[in-house]
């Protein structure tokens, strides 16, 4: 024991002067090498620091000691999930588990201790859990600030790549072949979801939508997160509409929402398999739902879903106390996306439920709703893999027709709250818009067991992925004064799949945000440039875990600055900024507002210093940068079609979208 306190004693020691950037970036990077492996001894610092308690430190502690204490009472009595075990966030005891070392971790006073407590229970706690609650950590803590995350599929490459290819990747290390390996989309072409699977199982698409619920988490107990329940509706309902383009362009109709009492049309075979716990399940077709023991049972969550609609029927939501929430107005979609997922924010979780997060487990367990073949979680009762499923879809468009019922009972915007008198758009040019697949290569070796005595090997997959072609847009204007103003900036599929025109108020919905900003516009004739590689609703790739661990390495042995160039994980990738569209060119309208800055939340916003991506993903602990509702002006009935096309500050134009194969 006093040796343990020692090692303690002289790793806090050796970091008394305060953790830099890069050494931070390097503890973090080695808490996430081969997480299923122990800490390598090469890792000094913090092999040393697994072999203390984390009782050895509780001085550094905000608490008290109160959450490590907690844990290791849990540990200590056996009562934590065992290593090599699959983890998911939606089973509330391991949930439960991953929170308790999030509070630990956030509870830390100084890097020092979050480090030592995070080596220490990287060492005894559930691989999944482990990764799960530090990722949290480091997106939320103070201490972590300016710290990227790894590429969660290079650290857990098993949840993002086809088993297939996770078993090549094993073979070349037990012969040390290096070896590279092409790597298919789930299914065959006889299933006509198949069109359609390079975005669903997108590895970047899947990282946004882990990421977007790890910025938001459904469970968050701290401070409130602005507008937490109307970015679950706005983050989802652009991605089904996203979804729906990415069907016209490959000559599908838009997909059908979920119906509880019909049968889920499409199976689903993920070809996936977990580090531990065999292969995800897979779903025939048309299975009818089941209830799942011990979760949810189907009349359940028909309740919950009428309990919802009369709550937009009525016009509020009741609080525990018998009060009302009045929800027909502008901040009712916030009360009813806490109520639908349902976070902590919801106003009456008891009354309302949880539909979002129990529709997830029920999908999932549609392959053993009884638990008679021990089966591990489906791929909808993960965060990572949920997008890979057509279900995902289905049950987000069924959600999203619930949302549209709330806001159709809004009233229109009128003329007035939609013109901003001192901009007129005299036309938009835009650059031709060409998408093409690419090959996009990642690093396979975090998936497998190693140890310090075994030599490394190359194993890295490939996989095709959708991409453009550059583009950008000139808005010419012309402005009676010089002012800040907010530009919008959205593309919406021209025709149904059978190539009948839409009509703008049934259209409206299936609009796509591309961009949003805040410029300063000068009197008289001018042009607004505008970068699509700009936009704020997207993020460039990450780095490669092996580039940001070469990096950190570098500057911490040199003593210099880490320059990264990348920011948060949340958002959607840049590359998938546009749909596919098709050969022929698919026609989309390109839309334009422009409104008055006083829209902006931020009186900076204009530097575009907050990242690129608050679109979706806001600003971290501070206010939604729109001051309009999401989706603005698009989220409400467009009865008049003038009402829009009319105004002098907005421009709609027909431009299609092309795919090259070259």
């Amino acid at each position: 024991m006093r040796w343990a306190v020692l090692v303690a004693v002289l790793f806090v020691a050796s970091m008394a002067e305060g953790a830099t950037l890069p050494q931070k970036q390097q503890a973090v990077n080695r808490l996430l090498y081969r997480i299923y492996s122990p800490i390598p001894s090469a890792f000094g610092d913090l092999k040393a620091a697994a072999s203390s308690s984390p009782r050895d430190h509780i001085g550094g502690c905000k608490d008290g000691g109160a959450a490590v204490n907690q844990l290791l009472e849990e540990q200590e009595s056996g009562r934590l999930l065992e290593q090599k075990h699959w983890f998911s966030l939606f089973n509330t005891r391991q949930r439960e588990e991953a929170l308790m070392l999030v509070d630990v971790l956030l509870n830390c006073q100084d890097f020092d201790t979050f480090t030592a407590n995070a080596a220490y229970f990287r060492e005894h706690m559930n691989e999944g859990e482990f990764v799960y609650a530090l990722y949290i950590a480091v997106t939320h803590s103070e201490l972590t600030q300016g710290v990227v995350l790894p590429p969660l599929y290079e650290v857990t490459p098993h949840m993002f790549t086809n088993s297939e290819i996770i078993d090549k990747a094993y073979a070349a290390k037990m012969t040390q072949t290096p070896g590279e390996f092409k790597m298919t989309f789930t299914g065959s072409k006889k299933n006509p979801e198949q069109r359609v699977a390079y975005f669903g199982e997108d590895i970047g698409m899947n990282s946004h939508h882990v990421h977007w619920h790890m910025d938001f988490p459904f469970w968050w107990h701290g401070d409130e997160i602005d507008r937490k329940g109307e970015l679950f509706f706005w983050a989802h309902h652009q991605l089904t509409a996203r979804f729906d383009a990415e069907r016209l362009s490959n000559y599908l109709p838009p997909v059908d929402e979920l119906y509880w009492d019909r049968p889920i049309k499409e199976g689903f075979a993920p070809h996936t398999s977990y580090k531990y716990g065999g292969e995800f399940p897979t779903r025939p077709d048309n299975k009818d739902f089941e209830d799942v023991d011990g979760v949810a049972r189907i009349r359940d969550l028909k309740e919950m879903e009428s309990r919802i609609r009369d709550a937009i029927a009525h016009g509020y939501i009741d609080k525990p106390d018998g009060s009302h929430v009045d929800i027909d107005n502008d901040e009712g979609i916030n009360m009813l996306g806490a109520a639908i997922e349902s976070s902590t924010s919801s106003a009456n979780a008891a009354y309302y439920g949880a539909l979002h997060n129990q529709a997830h487990r029920v999908l999932g367990s549609q392959a053993d709703p009884h638990g008679k073949f021990n089966l591990s979680p489906g791929v909808m009762e993960h965060f990572e893999t949920a997008t890979r499923d057509p279900s995902f879809f289905r049950l987000h468009k069924y959600m999203d027709n619930i949302f549209k019922e709330h806001k159709d009972k809004l009233p229109p915007y009128t003329v007035d709250e939609l013109k901003y008198e001192n901009v007129e758009i005299h036309g938009v040019d835009v650059d031709e818009l060409v998408t093409f697949f690419e090959d996009f290569e990642f690093d396979l070796s975090n998936a497998l067991d190693t140890s310090d005595n075994v030599a490394d090997v190359s194993v890295k997959a490939h996989i095709p992925r959708l991409n453009h072609k550059d583009f950008s847009y000139n808005i010419r204007y012309h402005a009676d004064h010089a002012d800040k103003v907010t530009v919008r900036v959205y593309i919406t599929p021209k025709n149904d799949e059978n190539g009948v025109r839409r009509p703008i108020e049934e259209n409206r919905w299936h609009s796509i945000l591309i961009d949003t900003f805040w410029t300063n516009v000068e009197a008289g004739d001018h042009v607004i440039h505008r970068s699509g590689s700009d936009s704020n609703v997207a993020i460039p790739d990450s780095l490669h875990f092996q580039d940001l661990i070469a990096k950190a390495d570098e500057a911490v042995a040199s003593g210099s600055e880490l320059q990264l160039d990348v920011g948060r994980s949340c958002g959607q990738p840049q590359r998938l900024l546009l749909p596919k569209g098709n050969e022929e060119g698919l026609e989309f309208w390109f839309s334009v507002i422009i409104t008055s800055g006083d829209d902006g939340a931020h009186s900076d916003l204009d530097t575009n210093d907050h990242g690129g991506n608050h679109a979706y993903c806001g600003i971290p602990g501070e206010k939604y940068p729109d001051k309009r509702p999401m989706g603005f002006p698009f989220e409400r009935r467009i009865p008049k079609k003038s009402v829009i096309v009319d105004l002098p500050n907005f421009d709609g134009h027909i431009v299609r979208i092309f795919h090259r194969d070259e």
